[in-house]
């Protein structure tokens, strides 16, 4: 079972709008290596872990991606709110801005739509932890 508590765990206080900015942390909110698939494949790597303490700190790190996916949706929200008709086409975020408006939309920075495709579980718990790592820039 999950807590959710009604605040971010940092607090997000952008007072500049910034399309181009937003346009490029899309990426990290639903990229192929974005919050949403961190999220999702820590939560659903869970259930193949032998070691009860494991599976508890699988569900603790998918959940607290769940926190940066909200923190940086809320990036994406403040530097994209308030937009005037000429930052939107100017900042190339206008194809965005047809589909979307000022939603937050998973996708990567070139417009392809966030899928399950981009994520792995595979069961064998050494090879999703090497994936865990592999997409969390732990395996330079």
């Amino acid at each position: 079972m999950f807590v959710y508590e009604k605040k971010l765990q940092y607090p997000v206080r952008i007072k500049n709008t910034n399309p181009k900015l937003a346009a490029v942390i899309i990426s990290q909110y639903g990229g192929p290596d974005g919050e949403l698939g961190a999220s999702l494949r820590y939560l659903s790597q869970r259930y193949a872990m032998p070691y009860p303490e494991l599976k508890g700190l699988l569900t603790d790190i998918g959940t607290e991606e769940l926190g940066h996916l909200e923190m940086v949706g809320t990036l994406v929200h403040q530097l994209t709110r308030n937009l005037s008709e000429e930052q939107i086409r100017t900042a190339g975020f206008d194809a965005y801005f047809v589909d979307h408006t000022t939603g937050v939309y998973p996708q990567f920075a070139s417009g392809y739509p966030w899928s399950a495709s981009t994520m792995q579980v595979t069961g064998d718990v050494i090879a999703d932890l090497t994936e865990d790592m592999a997409a969390d820039g732990a395996m330079a």
